[in-house]
């Protein structure tokens, strides 16, 4: 076979990354992509005798025991979604909502935070509030930008609220503490979602005909709420998940699976829980958890393979060249190459192909990976509304009416991802807003 190695490490990176690119561009899945190139570079560049030390990185990790926190936190998405618990959270919290201008969109977004909260999924969150609050805010007269924008752009808050599945996936790969990049994202989290908030009162503060107010009528026929059935059960979940990673009490896998436990007993005490609905939460979880594996074992190959090539010194020297050894180059560098990777590729694949090169970088220049997991976990929020495949905006077209095109949903966005840049250069440039718990 032809020796790789003799091309040197900077083609040998330009012909591993265009390969890529190839392969993507025949629609093959990014996992197959990046395991296909893993096994050529690995066998083409050192021979067949380094494969054992591949197959050793795949199973540390596969085999972590955090990596359990996945499929629970996903598990808790299924069943939220299959169960009526955000329906009666979000009716509850109308009656409070639509007393004030804009209202309804700020309840949106304070659903979307309590959903984050139990289960760290923006999918089902995203297609929930866009079967629950679109069609609301479209029928109250609500703009109809504005409303696409906070619908879509509240249920991806669950990149940044936790337990977010990223910092989770981002915990593993980068070797640190999830707990405390709980703790880490909570506040700059926080800020985000009051800035979408503070946008869209203000908003309709200078345009009122934006949000309606709704007659009297309309008020009366929202009073026939169960409140304790509502907010109950949705606000126990969050304190029991959250509460007992804060509080040292359980671990973050511990947690996750009291979570799924507490929605099984909230679905059962509303009579909502049947075989059919635990088989369809089971099913599109294996689904979800089989494709972030896949992707996993896909790009721990490769980053492994391009380590044993010298790869992670090459690009470091890049980068450090780049920037002219500014550290604030060197990140903004990074975020650069994490938002246009992020428009491009799924947030799984660009964590565990970056995090491994980018990391040990952040390390080497004295600076938190605590505070780069918050700045990389905005970095996705950014990229899951950003044309052309921002996630968020092809889940809520799935369920949004048909006179809403894909055009609009991203124009709409745009507000909102101005937003979240500003909130990522707060963070970048202010580190003690994910440090304040130190």
């Amino acid at each position: 076979m032809f020796d790789l190695s003799a091309m040197g490490i900077g083609y040998g990176s330009l012909l591993m990354l265009g390969s890529m690119i190839l392969l993507l561009l025949t629609g093959m899945q990014l996992a197959f992509v990046t395991s296909l190139v893993a096994l050529v570079f690995a066998i083409g560049w050192f021979g067949v005798g380094a494969l054992p030390l591949i197959t050793s990185r795949l199973y540390s990790f596969v085999g972590s025991y955090v990596f359990l926190a996945v499929p629970m936190f996903v598990l808790m998405a299924a069943l939220l979604d299959r169960s009526g618990i955000a329906r009666d959270l979000f009716d509850a919290m109308k009656v409070f909502g639509r007393k004030l201008r804009g209202g309804v969109a700020v309840q949106t977004l304070l659903v979307a935070i309590v959903l984050a909260s139990m289960s760290g999924v923006i999918g089902g969150e995203t297609v929930l509030l866009g079967i629950l609050a679109l069609p609301q805010m479209l029928r109250l007269g609500y703009n109809r930008k504005l409303a696409i924008g906070t619908t879509c752009a509240g249920g991806a808050l669950g990149t940044m609220l936790p337990p977010s599945i990223v910092l989770i996936i981002y915990g593993l790969t980068a070797s640190v503490s999830i707990g405390d990049l709980f703790k880490a994202a909570f506040l700059p989290a926080f800020i985000l979602a009051l800035a979408y908030m503070a946008y869209v009162l203000i908003l309709c503060r200078i345009h009122p005909e934006y949000a309606p107010l709704p007659t009297a009528e309309e008020l009366a026929a929202d009073n026939d709420v169960n409140y304790f059935k509502a907010l109950f059960f949705p606000l126990l979940t969050v304190m029991t998940v959250l509460g007992s990673i804060y509080l040292g009490v359980a671990s973050v896998t511990e947690a996750s699976a009291l979570g799924v436990v507490g929605i099984l007993i909230s679905a059962a005490i509303r009579r909502e829980l049947d075989f059919s609905m635990i088989k369809d939460s089971a099913k599109a979880t294996m689904s979800t958890c089989g494709m972030i594996i896949w992707i996993g074992i896909g790009a721990t190959a490769l980053v492994g393979v391009y380590n044993l090539m010298g790869g992670i010194d090459f690009v470091e020297e890049i980068i450090l060249a780049l920037s002219g050894g500014s550290v604030m180059g060197t990140i903004m560098i990074m975020m650069l190459i994490l938002l246009v990777l992020g428009m491009f590729l799924d947030w799984v694949g660009v964590a565990l192909l970056t995090m491994p090169i980018f990391v040990p970088i952040i390390v080497g220049l004295g600076l938190d990976p605590i505070w780069f997991g918050v700045v990389f976990c905005l970095n996705m929020q950014v990229s899951f509304l950003s044309p052309p495949f921002g996630p968020a905006a092809f889940y809520l077209k799935s369920v949004a009416p048909k006179d809403i095109s894909l055009g609009e949903i991203f124009s709409s966005l745009l507000p909102f991802i101005a937003i979240q840049v500003v909130v990522l250069a707060l963070v970048i440039f202010f580190p003690e807003l994910a440090l304040w718990w130190k």
